[in-house]
């Protein structure tokens, strides 16, 4: 790009134009919750509830204040309890590791994949120990984790799973929805998400009646019915609104990541032989570009560069977990899962979000190629 190119705003996310192109449903939907007074679970998230587990291809959906509620209940859900070890990747938001910390079990972290960025199965067994109770995998920037080895080690080690698919809403593995695969999933639709809220939220997804029961009464302070609390629960429930606000936006959630995957289809075409590293992507599957990421060698200064030209970008994320000052309690020193250290210390994500247009897209990607140059 020529120095009298033209300068053209590009935010990581645009918020503010999806919330103007359904304000017209949005705002008779919040109307309909305070003429009703359903403002703690209700009408609207029930029928959320059904019509997200349909979309997921799974018998039960139990609606939850956030992703981080929907870890812990899954977690709890699976018998994981004190004393207990539970295998996940250190390449994640902190609260994967944090729902394994509220049952007072142990991650047990397992280096990532250095061609997905996700959980890598063949690392898995030599960390399984006596103490072991789940495999806790993250469908990272929603490309669906590698589930069939996954699978295969927890059937023969006796070991259950629970899915963090709080990125990874629509995605696909070998044709079949995630979220569907271990004995339960948890979703997250904190407002960035694909399917996101207009607050915080969450949910469990599953296919076992058991595990259904027992959320539903956990999230509600261990209630089977009203005043008749079975044990101690927590305060897990989701608010109205936002049963309301996900149900006109999951309608659009089809639509929106076909966007998100062909532009990313495009970001790939453009960036094509730049000096930069991208994750592999399956053919199988189907990857739902949470965030669209590229692995670059001195990040700090592409960012300075791509921000001079008014490109907004993120990263997801500047440190693994194991290396955060709340885990290093568990011993882990730098350099012992040396594939997410690395990807922590690339790792960018570029804008990436249904509305994007072409001209943003180009812009992007040739401004990428410009600040890091060709191979």
């Amino acid at each position: 790009m020529g120095e009298n190119a033209t300068v053209m705003k590009v935010p990581l996310l645009d918020l503010q134009s999806e919330y103007a192109e359904q304000r017209d449903e949005i705002l008779p939907a919040l109307d309909r919750v305070c003429r009703n007074a359903s403002f703690v679970q209700g009408e609207e998230v029930e029928a959320f509830e059904r019509e997200f587990a349909d979309f997921c291809g799974v018998k039960h959906c139990v609606a939850l204040s956030s992703g981080t509620a929907a870890l812990h209940l899954g977690l709890l859900a699976l018998g994981v309890q004190s004393g207990d070890d539970v295998i996940t990747t250190p390449n994640s938001f902190l609260a994967t590791a944090e729902a394994i910390t509220y049952c007072g079990a142990r991650p047990v972290f397992v280096d990532t994949d250095p061609a997905t960025a996700n959980l890598d199965p063949r690392l898995i067994e030599r960390s399984i120990t006596p103490r072991t109770r789940a495999i806790l995998p993250v469908h990272l920037y929603g490309r669906p984790a590698d589930m069939d080895p996954i699978r295969e080690i927890a059937a023969r080690r006796h070991l259950r799973i629970l899915e963090d698919a709080a990125q990874a809403h629509a995605a696909r593995y070998r044709s079949q929805r995630v979220g569907s695969f271990g004995l339960a999933a948890a979703f997250s639709f904190y407002p960035t998400k694909n399917l996101g809220a207009y607050g915080e939220g969450g949910a469990l997804t599953t296919n076992d009646d058991a595990i259904a029961k027992f959320a539903r009464a956990a999230r509600s302070h261990g209630q089977t019915a009203r005043y008749d609390h079975e044990f101690p629960g927590y305060n897990y429930r989701m608010q109205g609104f936002q049963g309301a606000v996900l149900r006109i936006k999951l309608r659009r959630l089809h639509a929106w990541t076909q966007k998100r995957r062909e532009i990313a289809k495009e970001y790939r075409r453009l960036l094509e032989g730049a000096r930069l590293e991208m994750p592999d992507d399956d053919p199988r599957d189907e990857c739902v570009y949470h965030q669209f990421v590229i692995y670059v060698n001195n990040r700090n200064s592409v960012i300075a560069q791509l921000a001079a030209r008014s490109i907004d970008t993120a990263v997801h994320y500047p440190k693994p977990i194991h290396l955060q000052p709340a885990y290093s309690s568990l011993g882990y020193p730098a350099g012992t899962f040396p594939n997410a250290e690395r990807a922590c210390e690339r790792v960018l994500s570029l804008p990436l979000f249904p509305g994007m247009t072409a001209e943003q897209i180009s812009y992007v990607a040739a401004s990428v190629v410009d600040v890091v140059g060709r191979k």
